[in-house]
C-alpha cells in the first residue's frame, strides 16, 4: 500500500468520523430544542392535580434530560429513576407517530418504555439505575461518588410532592438528616460495590461526553436495546 492510498484511507476516515460526531450533535440539539405536544403536560396534571405549570414544565425538562441519557448511554440501560417524568414519557408514546419520529431523530432508533425503577433496597443498586445515576450527575456536574446534591430526575419525585413517587437521600446514614430513613441512598449508588468505606476517587465526574464507563450488563427498567 502506497502513501497515496494511506491519504485517501485517512482522507474518507476523518470524513466519517466528522459526519458521525455531526450526526451525534444534530440529535443532541434535536432533543435539547424539541417541543412537546402540550396535551402531554396536561395529561400530566390530571394525574397529579397539585403540579402548576411551572412544575410541568420541569417535568418535560426532566424528561428531556432522560433522553439526552438514553443518548449517551446507546444500546445500554437506563433506567428511570422518577415517576412523574415517567408517567410524562408514558403520555408522549400515545403520540405515537410523534413519539416514533422523534425517536428516530432523537436517537436513530425506536426506543422502547419499560417500567420506571428505583433501586432494589435503600443501599442497594441495579445496573440501570447505576448508569442512570452516572449519567446524570456527569450532565450537572456532580461527584456521583461523593454527591453534594441531587440531579434532577433523582430529587423531582420529592421536591414536587409526588405521593408515589421515589425518594433519594443524599445520605441515608446521617441520623440529623430529616431524610434519614425515608426513600433510597443516592451515595450508594455511585459506588463499586459495598460503600462500607470510601469507594474510590474523590475526584468530580467527567463532561457529559466522555463516555459511560460503567457496566455494559442488563438490569433495570428504562431504555435498553431492542
Amino acid at each position: 500500500m502506497d502513501f497515496n492510498e494511506l491519504a485517501l484511507i485517512g482522507f474518507f476516515s476523518v470524513l466519517a468520523y466528522l459526519f458521525y460526531r455531526n450526526k451525534k450533535r444534530n440529535q443532541l440539539d434535536f432533543i435539547q430544542e424539541y417541543r412537546f405536544n402540550s396535551a402531554i403536560g396536561r395529561k400530566v396534571q390530571q394525574r397529579y392535580p397539585h403540579l402548576n405549570e411551572q412544575q410541568i414544565s420541569l417535568v418535560l425538562t426532566a424528561l428531556k434530560d432522560y433522553f439526552l441519557l438514553c443518548h449517551q448511554a446507546k444500546r445500554r440501560t437506563v433506567s428511570m429513576p422518577s415517576q412523574v417524568v415517567d408517567a410524562a414519557w408514558h403520555e408522549f408514546i400515545l403520540f405515537t407517530r410523534h413519539y416514533q419520529s422523534f425517536s428516530q431523530k432523537a436517537l436513530g432508533r425506536f426506543l422502547h418504555h419499560t417500567p420506571t425503577e428505583a433501586m432494589s433496597t435503600p443501599t442497594q443498586a441495579q445496573d440501570g439505575i447505576k448508569r442512570a445515576w452516572r449519567l446524570a450527575c456527569a450532565k450537572e456536574k456532580i461527584n456521583p461518588q461523593h454527591p453534594t446534591r441531587l440531579p434532577l430526575l433523582f430529587s423531582i419525585d420529592a421536591d414536587l410532592g409526588i405521593k408515589d413517587g421515589f425518594r433519594y437521600s443524599l445520605n441515608c446514614k446521617d441520623k440529623t438528616s430529616p431524610a434519614y430513613g425515608d426513600g433510597y441512598c443516592a451515595s450508594h449508588i455511585g459506588c463499586a460495590s459495598g460503600c462500607s468505606g470510601d469507594s474510590g476517587s474523590s475526584s468530580s465526574s467527567g463532561g457529559f461526553f466522555d463516555g459511560d464507563s460503567g457496566s455494559s450488563g442488563d438490569g433495570g427498567g428504562g431504555c435498553g436495546g431492542d
